[in-house]
């Protein structure tokens, strides 16, 4: 989703939130009703039967109220306070988004229930990965390979989104993202359309619950961003995307129907443009492939402006034609802009836009509403003034151990050496990093309410984890970055409470006192990454590198030759290269929300063990891009540790990622048995069981994610190198071992073919099983 004004804030506490909902419930509490049918309203009576209740209420609604009930607003400057009341009480609004808070919200429903047909409003709001609570960003969810995890996260966002008075998430995002170029890598969850579509349907039933209608203390999934949008070209946001439909129905289009089949009431529809058609206007995608062949009959909702930005992409001549282009595709609501509003009275009247297109769009929004139980019970998650939190902002409402807990396991060990962690708590810590003590940026993008004063910062959760036995020197060391241009950019929409606040010390002077206090200390932790406003919306980068600010910083530290742990805090994969050959240990831990500092806390003294794998592939540099484990074979492979003259391959540095999907070390270790099968050959409607023995050889307990991946052999098209097909995250204590069974069906081995049958061919199979993508043990089976 893509907010123009309020992209960045921290939190909504910047806005004058108590002001506006006064001034709203004075101006709707005054507001006069008018017109010959003004006691008509919804049958109560027809309340059990969603479609004859949707019918009814079609029947009594005017062509000015239907187009009202198409409209999405934004809370904010987009819609002056005087103008939303006078919209409310006429019933022109369906719903609005960025207000969040019972306060906020009830006196915009009490102008809903003043209006003639007295149809609700839904509150919407963009809770990726947490609400007021911030648990790890998609990335870090994605990491910890564990369901019940990401499960746990979405379930506690979804609990206190309600108890906001939310109806609604833009979410979960499930773009695939191939090029790390790309600013909303941070939002999603990888690189793989397996791992991907897991936590696509696991999230949706997390936020959504399992009743109908939606539970008071559950909000409807709107599975974002359709389609493709992971995709854009050269990683810049909003750009195009061109792709040929075996790579779409095989690689990106599977977690958008695995959230789908799961039972997302809505769809966000994309920005971008697809083989030439933008997603809003794309009746193919909308219509047919949505609609006809998923079957999916909730709601659809542009992303910010879409519609309008239709005359920008070149295929409608002015808002009029915009509007038409997107309501025949299928683009029921309109996201803060006035299109539709403006524009469908007269299309519908000349004919242009059919009575029946318009009434499909109304039903859709009609029946979310349905689902979400407002029909019955408008205040439904508002609840009653007298019960409304005192603060609304008060520690007691976070889920602190729920956000510690789940942050412990996103985090992946990247490199360790000489076991320099985990770390001493008798030891001499020197924290360096512009990033160590930084509360905004544990939040990481799209933090929804969630209070930066409240999260735990790394330098807090090592002072309170050292308890007085080892002793911690802070020095910041460096700015995220000397680049004045990105400084102003990052800060852009917050000049009067910016994010990235500069050190005003020369960089010289800071690197200085870091060092002075390395010398003195008997580890380095350095954070280092990227300010969170470098990983969001609009922010698509050239470079993967850290900024040189940050490695001057570090190449001075490693000059004191103490041993070096980095603390990565990021929303991309990065060019690590130096670090990797540098540093003694490398800690990922994206951003990790409120609980983060204890969390990386945890990690770092060895009171949890690290069990997180890379749900996206670090290449070694810009250059590589894309690179990603699944790629399709080539008829001249570049083969590590032969020739490489005349294979695919670049010559100027080693080939392969730094750090492969699905790779994540531990403080202890693990060993795999070779792969058994349970049979040589599979019948066309039965099963193979793969199965390998796991055993910790180390010294303490720990978990790792033992992984399945499959290569076709032989196929009638190009198919993959291997792909993830299953995994299993498993606990083991020293010298503990256990087999991990696969059931392998036709299922795992069909893909889309030239003619986009979902089909399974004859032939071998190999099966490859790991602790990550490339170091596997493999066998075979044929496919009768």
């Amino acid at each position: 989703m893509s907010h123009k004004l309020t992209k960045r804030q921290a939190a909504p506490t910047r806005r004058p939130r108590l002001a506006l909902a006064v001034t709203l419930c004075a101006l709707a509490c005054s507001a006069v009703l008018t017109g010959p049918t003004a006691h008509a309203q919804a049958n109560p009576a027809l309340l059990g039967d969603k479609t004859a209740f949707i019918d009814d209420l079609l029947r009594q609604m005017t062509l000015e109220e239907k187009i009202g009930q198409l409209r999405l607003i934004s809370i904010g400057p987009e819609m002056p306070a005087k103008k939303l009341a006078e919209e409310l009480a006429a019933g022109r609004v369906g719903g609005t988004f960025n207000s969040v808070t019972r306060p906020e919200n009830r006196p915009l429903q009490d102008g809903a229930m003043r209006s003639r047909l007295k149809i609700p409003m839904f509150f919407a709001y963009d809770v990726i990965h947490g609400h007021r609570t911030t648990f790890p960003i998609g990335l870090g969810l994605a990491s910890s390979w564990d369901m019940d995890v990401v499960a746990r996260a979405m379930r506690v966002s979804a609990e206190e989104a309600a108890a906001d008075s939310i109806d609604m998430t833009f979410a979960p995002m499930v773009d695939i993202s191939r090029d790390p170029r790309w600013g909303r890598t941070s939002e999603g969850f990888g690189e793989d359309p397996y791992l991907v579509s897991r936590i696509a349907e696991v999230s949706v039933r997390a936020l959504q619950g399992d009743t109908k209608p939606i539970a008071a203390n559950r909000v409807m999934a709107s599975v974002k961003h359709f389609a493709l949008y992971g995709a854009v070209e050269g990683g810049r946001d909003y750009n195009v995307v061109n792709m040929d439909p075996q790579r779409m129905y095989n690689d990106y289009l599977p977690p958008y129907r695995a959230a789908i089949d799961a039972g997302a009431g809505a769809v966000m529809v994309a920005l971008n443009s697809i083989n030439g058609a933008p997603a809003t206007s794309n009746t193919w995608l909308l219509q047919d492939l949505l609609r006809r062949d998923w079957g999916f009959k909730g709601l659809t909702v542009s992303d910010h402006g879409a519609i309008t930005e239709l005359v920008n992409h070149g295929v409608a001549q002015n808002d009029s034609e915009a509007a038409r282009l997107s309501m025949k595709a299928g683009t029921d609501m309109s996201m803060a802009d006035q299109v539709y509003i403006k524009q469908l009275p007269e299309l519908v009247r000349s004919g242009k836009v059919s009575q029946q297109e318009l009434d499909n769009a109304v039903r859709d929004i009609l029946g979310a509403k349905y689902d979400l139980g407002l029909f019955k019970d408008p205040y439904v998650r508002i609840g009653r003034a007298a019960d409304d939190p005192p603060d609304v902002y008060a520690d007691s409402r976070l889920h602190r151990r729920d956000a510690r807990e789940v942050a412990q396991q996103s985090m992946v060990l990247l490199e360790n050496r000489n076991a320099a962690l985990p770390l001493k708590k008798n030891a001499r810590i020197a924290l360096v990093g512009p990033l160590a003590d930084s509360h905004i940026d544990m939040l990481g993008s799209w933090s929804a309410a969630g209070k930066d004063k409240q999260t735990i910062t790394l330098r807090q959760g090592l002072q309170a984890a050292l308890g007085g036995q080892g002793k911690l020197v802070y020095a910041r060391g460096a700015n995220i970055t000397e680049d004045k241009h990105i400084v102003d950019y990052l800060n852009f929409l917050n000049w009067d409470d910016p994010e990235v606040v500069q050190d005003k010390r020369s960089p010289k002077a800071m690197i200085d006192e870091a060092v002075k206090a390395a010398r003195h200390a008997d580890v380095i932790v350095a954070a280092v990454g990227e300010s969170r406003g470098m990983s969001h919306e609009s922010s698509s980068r050239t470079s993967l590198s850290l900024p040189q600010s940050q490695l001057d910083l570090l190449k001075a530290l490693k000059a004191t030759g103490k041993p070096l742990v980095l603390v990565l805090m990021n929303g991309r994969p990065l060019d690590l290269n130096w670090a990797r050959e540098n540093a003694s240990a490398i800690l990922e831990t994206w951003y990790t929300g409120t609980e983060g500092g204890n969390a990386i806390a945890d990690i770092l003294f060895g009171d949890v063990n690290p069990s997180g794998k890379l749900p996206i592939t670090f290449p070694r540099s810009v250059g590589q891009i894309p690179s990603y484990y699944n790629h399709p074979r080539v008829g001249r492979p570049y083969t590590e540790g032969k020739p490489g003259n005349y294979t695919s391959q670049y010559f100027d540095e080693p080939n392969g990622p730094l750090y492969p999907f699905g790779y994540g070390l531990s403080y202890t270790e693990f060993k795999l048995s070779e792969v058994s099968l349970s049979q040589p050959s599979m019948s066309a409607d039965g099963k193979v069981e793969a199965s390998v023995t796991v055993k910790n050889v180390g010294r303490r307990a720990g978990a790792t994610v033992v992984q399945l991946y499959l290569r076709d052999v032989a196929a009638s098209v190009v198919r993959p190198v291997k792909e993830l097909k299953d995994f299993r995250k498993v606990m083991l204590q020293p010298g503990e071992e256990k087999q991990v069974q696969f059931s392998i069906d036709r299922k795992a081995l069909s893909f889309y073919n030239a003619k986009l049958e979902y089909v399974a061919e004859p032939g071998e199979f190999q099966v490859q099983i790991g602790l990550d993508s490339k170091e596997v043990k493999t066998a075979s089976f044929n496919l009768q």
